[in-house]
């Protein structure tokens, strides 16, 4: 028999991806923030 009510997964499917994308723009922030960090320093370096 089939089941009624709600679709199977769906529920899941969505979070999941919810999440997934959270990580992503997570690692993404970090790089960015990392690489403006890095040519401060530099910056700050080829001034002395």
């Amino acid at each position: 028999m089939a089941k009624t009510g709600r679709e199977k997964n769906t529920k899941n499917k969505a979070k999941h991806s919810k999440l997934m994308k959270q990580k992503a723009n997570k690692l993404k922030e970090k790089e960015v923030n990392r690489k403006a960090r890095l040519k401060a320093i530099i910056e700050k370096a080829k001034e002395k």
